[in-house]
């Protein structure tokens, strides 16, 4: 790689002479013909200045002082050029000067950053981004200044200190303190690395402790209830209208795939008549703000239309807290022998199934869902083993030979 040109200089202010009559020596910085100028704080009579040399005649206790004190800044400054060539690749002027005089980290630490690229999340919640996912950057915020402060004995560091070693000794903090699954302490760390591509948005140059930090995410079995189950979930006769309020507004998910903030969300705007005549849900996805239309299928227009005019709040279903909603239905799902964890967001997996259990395109299921890849799709929607048969079944007879008996194959 080819070196920058770098050079430094010291001359004297002459035509700004102070009261006793002497002058300031400043420095120069150049590289590759970019400058930057600053004063050394040294003063000396103008007439022992040598231009040539760019020091002090003589052999004096001052001159050599002031020598020693310009060699000095000479040697630190060609010092910080080599160490920004070495690990930028390249040097400029201002940031040598900066690191002269201590100035270049003192505002750039990872929670100033953090704070930065957190206040501008903060403005597009609502917009392109959901409150939800702002919280988990917050989040991170401060597990990240935990982990600092417990095992750094820090609150705050130069970004520039954050290293793989401390983005591995964080994993294994979130993991162990917190009893962090994999995937979890994986997202925290992602979130970390938002702000590192914020920061070199912003035009800092750095080693990326990222380069050799691998971000790996476990395949997990997501939970969804078969058609079978949720035919036992539909037909269970429940003693508590705390339960059937619950069963019913999760049976709504099951049977038009929202999610549980969208179906919070959910007013009678968004419920409008296609050109088919049928009822459907026109919305945009609060996570994503992507587009979406389902068809109000007869069990969601019979769940909404038990609940007609009892809600005050402009909202069609009773829906309460995601987190009380999953507590009363671990319990419903006992109560109806179902052998599995059931949340919210089972329901949005049990959607996508059932869509392509029934032999929905998965183009076609990606768009009711509202996402913008396949490869999302996938992830929720599963082929279940009926529908892995019954495929294999058509597959059979299409491809059945003239002699069933197999009597005519060559032995």
């Amino acid at each position: 790689m080819k070196r920058s040109t770098f050079r430094i200089l010291f001359y004297i202010k002459r035509g700004n002479p102070k009261k006793n009559g002497n002058v300031v020596i400043m420095g120069r910085i150049t590289i590759d013909g970019e400058r930057s100028q600053f004063s050394t704080k040294l003063e000396i009579n103008p007439t022992v200045w040598d231009n040539k040399s760019g020091k002090v005649k003589g052999n004096n206790a001052k001159a050599v002082s002031i020598n020693n004190a310009l060699d000095n800044f000479r040697g630190k400054a060609t010092m910080h050029y080599n160490k920004q060539m070495d690990v930028n690749g390249y040097a400029h002027p201002e940031k040598i000067k900066n690191a002269l005089f201590g100035l270049e980290e003192k505002s750039k630490t990872i929670m100033y950053y953090f704070n930065k690229f957190n206040e501008q999340y903060k403005s597009k919640v609502g917009a392109v981004v959901t409150r939800t996912t702002y919280l988990r950057y917050e989040l991170a915020q401060k597990r990240l200044g935990e982990f600092m402060e417990e095992t750094r004995k820090v609150k705050d560091m130069p970004y520039r200190e954050i290293t793989t070693v401390f983005l591995q000794d964080f994993y294994l903090f979130l993991r162990n303190k917190y009893k962090s699954g994999n995937n979890n302490a994986m997202k925290t760390i992602q979130h970390v690395r938002a702000v590192f591509f914020y920061i070199k948005n912003t035009g800092e140059h750095f080693a990326d402790p990222f380069a050799n930090f691998k971000i790996s995410f476990e395949k997990i079995e997501r939970s969804y209830l078969t058609k079978e189950e949720l035919e036992i979930l539909y037909n269970k006769k429940f003693g508590s209208e705390r339960l059937e309020r619950v069963r019913d507004v999760f049976l709504f998910c099951c049977y038009s795939g929202l999610s549980y903030s969208d179906l919070y969300n959910l007013t009678k705007e968004e419920i409008k008549t296609g050109i088919d005549g049928n009822l459907w849900i026109m919305d945009t996805r609060n996570k994503t703000g992507v587009p979406y239309k389902v068809r109000l299928l007869d069990i969601p227009v019979a769940i909404l239309k038990k609940y007609e005019y009892l809600q005050e709040d402009g909202k069609l279903l009773p829906v309460i807290s995601n987190q009380k909603m999953n507590e009363y239905l671990l319990e419903i799902a006992n109560l109806c022998g179902i052998n599995k964890k059931i949340t919210c967001h089972v329901a949005r997996h049990s959607f996508a199934t059932l869509c392509l259990t029934e032999g929905m395109s998965i183009e076609s299921v990606s768009k009711l869902l509202g996402h913008t890849k396949i490869k999302t799709t996938q992830i929720y929607a599963r082929i279940i083993d009926r529908k892995l048969s019954d495929d294999m079944d058509q597959l059979a007879k299409r491809l059945k030979g003239p002699d069933p008996d197999c009597s005519t194959l060559a032995v």
